[in-house]
């Protein structure tokens, strides 16, 4: 049977995104025994995470420090625990509450999936790169000017401009140390918006030039050979020579058709309660896509989010139900699994 002759089956939640808040979000609704579907835009499960697979991530409790790509697999391994469907391809577009207080959700290839409740965990939705406001900046992206990481080794040996203020800046900085010739960090402000620690960590390994901005690419046919940068304060001007520029300005929030579902959304995504929950009863939010005033952004901070919407979208459909599932060592649905793991 093709999933569009089954998405009037109506599921307990539908997990609209796949990076980590969604992912989790799957798992720990198999733990509360709930009929579960997750749907991707994109082709894969990950979200934002591949923007950087290369990048080894610190913050995940209990894990040692671990490359994205790797966390990629572990979290899609265990988001695939209790089987939920798992649909890619696919942007929503709308919802319909029907009769029955259920909803109704339509995705841009026509076909409609019915929910109880909604959990929506779509990170920094479409992200939009900021990208450098400069006259033929365009040119040199086939060459040495990078938005993103793919490869640290391609560095090796490379004069490198790195500009940005926030934690990816710093941390591709770090890494980038460890590989490159020379690695200059611009950022506009003498602050950065990153973790204290790996603040102080940069500041010793990479030539940190604040408050700086580039001014100018100066190009050798299609390739970056110099960067003008400027003292934001002084409008003093300075030319570096680089084999490389890396830039990290953040990104835009593009959250397409969900503005037009009526939900509230602020200056950091939507806004939620404390138990995650939007403006609109039935629908969830959960992970970088949310907002709330013990908000923690971090993987970690993802993780937490998803329990809440779950919980909250369990209760919102039985509210007799448990606050929250049992931990996994009591928990009837690991029984077999445990099995399993020790034959």
């Amino acid at each position: 049977m093709t999933e569009s002759n089954k998405a009037i089956d109506l599921y307990d939640v539908t997990i609209i995104g796949g990076g980590p808040a969604g992912m989790y979000a799957a798992f720990y609704s198999g733990m509360r025994n709930m009929k579960t579907k997750l749907i991707e835009a994109k082709d894969e499960l990950g979200g934002y995470l591949h923007m950087y697979p290369e990048k080894t991530i610190w913050d995940v409790g209990g894990i040692p420090p671990i490359r994205c790509d790797k966390l990629i697999e572990w979290l899609s391994k265990q988001a695939r625990t209790f089987d939920p469907t798992l649909l890619f391809g696919q942007k929503m577009i709308g919802f319909a509450r029907q009769p029955d207080g259920t909803l109704l959700l339509e995705t841009d290839t026509g076909e409609r999936h019915h929910t109880r409740t909604v959990i929506i965990a779509i990170g920094r939705g479409v992200a939009q790169l900021q990208k450098l406001d400069i006259e033929g900046a365009d040119r040199f992206e086939v060459t040495n000017l990078y938005y993103t990481l793919q490869d640290l080794n391609s560095f090796r040996g490379r004069r490198v401009l790195v500009s940005g203020g926030g934690n990816t800046a710093v941390d591709w900085a770090r890494e980038l140390a460890d590989v490159a010739d020379r690695v200059t960090v611009v950022h506009r402000r003498d602050e950065f918006t990153a973790m204290e620690r790996h603040v102080e960590e940069m500041r010793r390994v990479v030539d940190v030039r604040t408050p700086y901005a580039v001014e100018r690419l100066h190009g050798d046919g299609d390739a970056v050979r110099q960067v003008t940068i400027r003292h934001v304060e002084t409008g003093a001007f300075e030319r570096l020579d680089v084999d490389a520029v890396v830039v990290n300005h953040g990104y835009n929030r593009d959250y397409g058709s969900l503005r037009e579902w009526g939900l509230t959304i602020g200056e950091w995504g939507l806004t939620v309660n404390n138990q995650a929950e939007t403006n609109i009863p039935g629908i969830f939010a959960a992970g970088d896509c949310s907002t709330h005033s013990s908000k923690v952004r971090l993987i970690a901070g993802a993780f937490v989010d998803a329990v809440l919407a779950l919980n909250s979208a369990k209760r919102y459909i039985d509210p007799s139900a448990a606050p929250m599932a049992y931990v996994s060592s009591h928990n009837d649905r690991f029984r077999e699994l445990n099995k399993q793991l020790t034959r």
